[in-house]
C-alpha cells in the first residue's frame, strides 16, 4: 500500500505494482460487452453463489484435462472475488487457532497476515541463492529449498504449507524433483498444501508448469488457486477460483457465502466464454495461453538486457510478471542510515520512486520481520507492460547510469 501511494505520487514509470497496462485480449472484451448488453438481462442479477454455472462447467473441463481427472463443477470448483479472496477463504476454512502454516520465502505478502487472521502460526523457510557458474546471469532456478531445512519445518502441529510456482516475486518455476520433495512431506506428515497458481500459463523457455495437486497422494490434500486477472489480463475483473476435493471445498463455501457471497455475474460469463474459447484452442498456436508467454518473455528479454547495460544485475525469472534485480552497485546512490530499523532496499526503493520517478518493489517485502534484512539489496519490476513503459524505463535507467560515470 505505501508504495502503491508512492508511485501515485511521485513516478513517471511504475514497474512496480503486478498489473499490465495493456488490455485483455479483443475475444474477451468482446465476450464482456455481449454479457453486458445482450438479452439475457438476468446476467446483471445474481448467479450461483458459489460461481456461475457456466463458469464452474467450463473450468471443471479444463482442469479436469489438465489434472487427469473427473471434476465435479459443483463440488471441486469454487469461484472467487480475485485470487485473493481464495486465499483468504483457504486459511479461514483451513487454518484454526494454533496451527502451523509453512511459507517459502520470498512470499506474496499477503499469505503471513491471512494465517495470523485465521489464528494460525506463520512458519517460515527460505529459498537460498546458489551463485551462478562462469559470470551467467543468476535465474530464479538458482534459488532453492534446503531438503533438510524444509525438512525441519514440519511437526505435529504443521496444518499446511503454501505453495506458490509460479513465484511471485521471483519467478521461480518449482521443478518436478523440488515439488516431489513437498509432496512427500506432505503426505508422510498428512499436511494440506494452498497451491497458489496464478500465473500457470506465464512460464518461459520452454519450462513446464507441474501442478503439484497432480502427484500421488496430493489431490486429496491440495486446494488450486487460479485467477482469471492474471490468466486473460484483466486484473480488474477480480474473478479467481478454487479447484480441489469437496472434503476441502466444501469448508471454502461456508466461508465464501458467509463474507463477500457471490461475484460479479458479467465478469463470471464473459471468463466463460474466454475458457470455453482457449478450449477449444487448446495447445495450438492462436490459444491465448500460448500467444500471451510469447509476448511477455520479450518483454522479460528487454528488461533484463537492460537493467544489466546499467549495471543492476537481473535474476531471470522463468515465469510470472516480475524480476528481480540485485542493486548492489547502486549503492553509493543512495548511503546507509546507521541504526536504521528500514532495510535498504526499501529505502533504496523510495529514493528511487521520488529522485528518478521509477517504481519498484523492495524484495524485503516479500519476507518475514525478523528475515528483511537477509535479502535487503534486490528490487522487483514488473515487466508486463507496454513497449512504451518499458522504453520510458529504459530511459531512466540509462540517463541514471550516465550521471553516475559522468565526472
Amino acid at each position: 500500500v505505501e508504495f502503491v501511494k508512492l508511485a501515485a505520487t511521485y513516478s513517471t514509470v511504475n514497474l512496480g505494482q503486478g498489473f499490465p497496462d495493456f488490455p485483455p485480449p479483443d475475444f474477451l472484451k468482446e465476450a464482456f460487452v455481449r454479457a453486458l448488453s445482450g438479452e439475457n438481462h438476468m446476467l446483471h442479477q445474481y448467479t450461483r453463489a458459489f460461481g456461475h454455472p457456466p463458469l464452474v462447467k467450463i473450468l471443471a473441463q479444463y482442469f479436469g484435462k489438465l489434472l487427469g481427472r473427473d471434476l465435479d463443477p459443483m463440488t471441486n470448483v469454487m469461484v472467487t472475488v480475485g485470487a485473493y479472496q481464495a486465499l483468504f477463504c483457504c486459511f479461514q476454512a483451513l487454518v484454526d487457532e494454533g496451527d502451523e502454516v509453512i511459507i517459502i520465502e520470498p512470499f506474496f505478502d499477503c499469505y503471513e497476515p491471512m494465517v495470523k487472521m485465521a489464528g494460525g502460526m506463520p512458519v517460515f523457510v527460505p529459498l537460498r541463492p546458489k551463485a551462478p557458474k562462469d559470470g551467467k546471469l543468476m535465474s530464479s532456478a538458482d534459488w532453492q529449498l534446503d531438503p533438510a531445512e524444509l525438512a525441519s519445518k514440519f511437526s505435529e502441529r504443521t496444518k499446511a504449507i503454501v505453495l506458490n510456482s509460479p513465484n511471485n516475486p521471483l519467478g521461480k518455476v518449482f521443478s518436478r524433483g523440488e515439488l516431489e520433495l513437498i509432496a512427500d512431506l506432505c503426505v508422510k506428515h498428512d499436511v494440506l498444501c494452498i497451491s497458489d497458481e496464478v500465473y500457470e500459463w506465464l512460464v518461459y523457455d520452454g519450462k513446464e508448469h507441474i501442478r503439484i495437486a497432480s502427484l500421488r497422494g496430493m489431490w486429496d490434500r491440495t486446494v488450486i488457486i487460479g485467477s482469471a486477472g492474471k490468466t486473460f489480463s484483466a486484473t480488474g475483473w477480480k474473478v479467481g477460483w478454487t479447484v480441489g476435493p469437496n472434503r476441502l471445498l466444501q469448508h471454502l463455501r461456508t466461508v465464501h457465502q458467509n463474507s463477500v457471497y457471490h461475484c460479479a455475474t458479467v465478469a463470471q460469463e464473459a471468463v466463460a466464454q474466454g475458457f470455453q474459447r482457449e478450449l477449444e484452442l487448446y495447445g495450438k498456436p492462436e490459444s491465448y495461453f500460448v500467444q500471451l508467454p510469447k509476448m511477455l518473455q520479450q518483454k522479460r528479454d528487454w528488461l533484463v538486457q537492460s537493467l544489466d547495460a546499467v549495471g543492476m544485475k537481473p535474476i531471470v525469472p522463468e515465469g510470472t510478471y516480475f524480476l528481480v534485480a540485485d542493486i548492489s552497485e547502486f549503492k553509493s546512490d543512495v548511503p546507509d542510515v546507521p541504526d536504521s530499523d528500514e532495510p535498504y532496499d526499501s529505502r533504496f526503493a523510495k529514493w528511487m520512486v521520488k529522485n528518478k520517478g521509477l517504481a519498484a518493489i523492495p524484495l524485503s517485502a516479500f519476507y518475514c520481520g525478523a528475515h528483511k534484512n537477509n535479502y535487503n539489496h534486490f528490487i522487483r519490476f514488473c515487466f508486463a507492460k507496454e513497449e512504451a513503459t518499458l522504453k520510458a524505463a529504459n530511459d531512466i535507467l540509462q540517463k541514471w547510469k550516465l550521471e553516475k560515470t559522468s565526472p
